[in-house]
């Protein structure tokens, strides 16, 4: 069902948040813990959309395998049913059937695989019919999707010869590689690194133990907006600490010019209010792509010239984000430019905005959440299909109650 909210946020945030567990870490742990044996005792699991439909594909063997909106899902169960006993079709909805898939179904076509496109050729529906590989080499342009990268990587030790995998040029998204790979090493898979764009990952059988998923520093960074965008104020945000797998825990050093200081305790940071020292923002995102958002939104509403790079895998997200950005942007009055399909830039040029801005979703769950903070600026703010954020941090809503923001629902 439609949930459309008018929102206003107030100047001064202040509270403590239980942040969602990293859907990151959630669906890598699932996928080893099936390679297992089911043989890992996994505690705070994620409870959003992209982990419940991978839970129950894993679950529950039927000759169709819906995944709906979920990215990670598609890749990394393409590469599991594979290299599995399991024959199925596995599908997802009319934005999924439009994500390119090629690059990693021809990567596992030249392991063995018996996978067949059931509609338009290079993207899914996918029929599977998952058998022991005996693996190899194999090369991938490093500028891809990481979860290409990483859905190889894990199922790599089941093949009868391991796997060698080469990236070729620069590598997007090089954190949650690392998230992969420290994750395989935790649970015993000997990984070579050669040089920095080889993986020599040998044969081998993953071990049992236990794992605590931490919190999702991605969730984390529409505080660090919010706590920027406010006059005063500083959140808790439970379960996040300073020594993090994931690549988004930079978060913390990005908006440092944007006016907000993070310190730890033994629960989680502490993210304090304090004053921006930056009248214009260059950095590259490369390496954390899903922070983009959030970045843009803050300058625009912070009144700061930006131009961020590295921004290439946003055009095939859950939308083309960059396009997003940009006609949602408009609506609150700043003209933002894109170039070569992978910057975004802007100079501070404006337009009329929208007396009480509208903002569509497009089926993305971060453009619910860096919107929604633009409502300290416009009071109120229309958040259109906001039910999207249960992707990632169904609780988003709720939480930004909680420190006083006011939420209605419309038609």
């Amino acid at each position: 069902m439609n949930l459309n909210l008018n929102i206003t946020i107030p100047a001064t945030i202040s509270g403590h948040i239980k942040l969602p567990s990293s859907k990151s870490i959630s669906n890598r742990m699932l996928i080893i813990n099936e390679l297992a044996q089911g043989s890992i005792m996994l505690r705070n699991i994620s409870n959003c959309d992209d982990t419940v439909v991978m839970q129950h594909a894993l679950n529950h063997h039927s000759d169709i395998t819906d995944i709906k909106a979920a990215g990670t899902s598609m890749r990394f169960l393409t590469a599991y049913f594979a290299t599995s006993g399991r024959t199925t079709t596995l599908t997802g909805t009319q934005r999924m059937k439009q994500r390119p898939i090629h690059i990693l179904v021809d990567a596992l076509r030249s392991l063995g695989a018996d996978i067949k496109y059931t509609e338009e050729e290079g993207f899914p529906p996918l029929h599977i019919k998952g058998r022991k590989l005996e693996g190899g080499e194999v090369s991938l342009p490093g500028n891809v999707s990481s979860q290409y990268i990483s859905a190889l990587l894990m199922v790599a030790p089941t093949l009868t010869r391991g796997l060698t995998l080469r990236l070729e040029g620069e590598v997007v998204s090089r954190p949650y590689i690392n998230i992969t790979l420290s994750l395989m090493r935790q649970f015993g898979i000997r990984i070579d690194e050669p040089d920095s764009n080889t993986f020599v990952v040998h044969p081998g059988n993953y071990t049992s133990g236990f794992y605590t998923i931490e919190n999702d520093w991605s969730a984390a960074s529409y505080w660090y907006e919010l706590l920027s965008l406010a006059k005063d104020g500083s959140v808790e945000l439970e379960g996040l600490f300073a020594d993090s797998l994931q690549g988004d825990s930079c978060i913390q050093k990005l908006f440092e010019p944007l006016g907000v200081q993070t310190s730890f305790t033994d629960r989680g940071a502490v993210l304090t209010k304090t004053t921006a020292t930056t009248d214009l923002y260059e950095a590259d995102l490369t390496s954390c792509p899903d922070l983009a958002q959030t970045m843009v939104v803050t300058c625009c509403m912070k009144d700061i010239p930006f131009r961020f790079s590295g921004l290439q895998s946003l055009k095939i997200k859950e939308t083309d984000r960059l396009l997003a950005l940009r006609k949602e942007l408009r609506k609150t009055g700043c003209v933002i430019e894109e170039q070569d399909g992978s910057i975004l830039h802007w100079e501070g040029q404006t337009c009329a905005p929208e007396i009480i801005p509208s903002i569509k979703t497009y089926e993305d769950h971060r453009m619910a959440m860096c919107m929604a903070p633009c409502a300290i600026r416009y009071k109120p703010l229309f958040v259109r299909e906001a039910h999207v954020v249960s992707k990632s941090y169904p609780t988003f809503w709720d939480d930004l109650k909680s420190v006083g923001a006011k939420i209605m629902a419309f038609r």
